[in-house]
């Protein structure tokens, strides 16, 4: 463990390099500066709150979460971690907390995950902060209501919504976001949104959206809008969620996109499938498999002014390092951190190397007060770290 410790590369910022090097002990800090890339201002603009007739307030009420303590009320579901539902716009929303005391932080799963992909983090970082993890809505137990039309409820501004609301009704104070995969891009469209209310994002393995529409020929975006509404309209896609929604399937899903086969527990496909059984899950599934609009990544990182710690699994499948790699380019970007032997969940397949990682983030802006703001990091170096990732992966993941 403490070999593959060492083996962590870290490339942060010029302006950093020499603080991490001398506060960091057994990281590889590159000193070799990249020229800062200079960003033109960025199309991309704040995206406004849904209004009720395509926002989340809009939706059909579809309660797909288990039963459980009323709204206010909280019960610790592991030592030191409490558990409760939050009203957000009509519907309930769970969430977990651990820790009183120190800067708050606040979790964000992947699409298919919950708050419980979050259970090795949470006790220890409540040591230091008080640490949360929140269900997006439609995911675990939070709320699954049926969506209007096609990609008005399950979307980036939507979720960002919900945890703009979330930061000022629960934490009560600016908070530090870190995320896995397309909860990176829920918390990056907080950051862009509400600036004031975010005081930093930590992005792992984020979700590259090979799928998007702009990443499509012009030829192929007619087949593959038909091919979706297929799937999100037809037999075929709840066949497909059927057949996905097993012990096995999930298994199976779960040993791919992660390195160590070991790591894929019972428990683990638990967290993963109970919540995937319930009520609407099926329609949130499908709906989402079918967004191929919104927020990029690059468009994301190019906007934002809070400081983006960027975590990155070698061995992810899916979203590959060397694709990832090409986001350390962005002005907000102060680090780019590459984890050897590991896939496309660092926090929950290997929390002895990502916890410190989230903390020491914390560190190094807590002394800021307030919200985020303007960065004055350079653009992140790519040299130093193992770029060959494995498997033959689009970047489509469910995680």
């Amino acid at each position: 463990m403490e070999a593959l410790s060492a083996r962590l590369v870290v490339i942060p910022s010029c302006a950093r390099r020499q603080q991490l090097a001398g506060s960091r002990p057994g990281f590889h800090v590159n000193h070799t500066c990249a020229k800062r890339h200079r960003q033109q201002p960025s199309s991309l603009t704040s995206s406004p709150r849904p209004s009720a007739a395509t926002g989340a307030a809009s939706v059909q009420h579809q309660s797909g979460s288990q039963p459980g303590p009323a709204s206010g009320a909280e019960r610790e579901v592991r030592p030191g971690v409490f558990e409760g539902y939050w009203q957000w716009k009509g519907y309930r929303i769970r969430y977990q907390r651990c820790g009183t005391e120190g800067p708050p932080v606040l979790c964000i799963h992947g699409f298919g995950a919950n708050a419980d992909h979050w259970r090795k983090n949470l006790p220890v970082l409540g040591q230091q902060c008080r640490a949360y993890a929140v269900d997006l809505l439609g995911y675990g137990y939070s709320d699954k209501p049926r969506s209007p039309q096609p990609n008005a409820v399950y979307n980036f501004p939507n979720w960002a919504v919900q945890l703009q609301d979330f930061i000022v009704e629960k934490v009560g104070e600016p908070a530090f976001i870190t995320c896995n995969s397309v909860g990176g891009l829920a918390g990056l469209q907080t950051a862009l949104d509400a600036p004031q209310l975010v005081r930093g994002v930590q992005i792992m393995n984020i979700s590259l959206r090979n799928l998007h529409i702009k990443k499509q020929p012009a030829w192929q975006r007619p087949l593959l809008a038909a091919f979706q509404r297929t799937l999100r309209d037809g037999p075929l896609g709840r066949w497909f969620f059927q057949s996905l929604a097993t012990p096995q399937s999930v298994g199976n899903v779960l040993r791919q996109c992660y390195h160590d086969p070991a790591a894929v527990t019972d428990e683990l496909v638990d967290c993963i499938l109970k919540p995937g059984l319930l009520p609407g899950a099926v329609d949130v599934f499908l709906d989402f498999i079918s967004y191929v609009g919104g927020p990029l990544p690059e468009e994301l990182l190019e906007a934002v002014t809070v400081p983006v710690s960027m975590v990155w699994g070698e061995e992810d499948p899916w979203e590959k390092i060397e694709w990832g790699r090409e986001l350390a380019k962005y002005h907000s970007v102060e680090e780019f951190v590459s984890l050897p032997r590991v896939g496309h969940c660092p926090q929950d397949e290997a929390p002895h190397l990502v916890n410190p990682l989230i903390l020491g983030f914390i560190e190094r802006h807590s002394s800021n007060s307030g919200g985020g703001g303007s960065t004055s990091s350079s653009s992140s170096s790519s040299e130093g770290g193992n770029s060959n990732g494995t498997g033959n992966g689009n970047g489509n993941g469910m995680l």
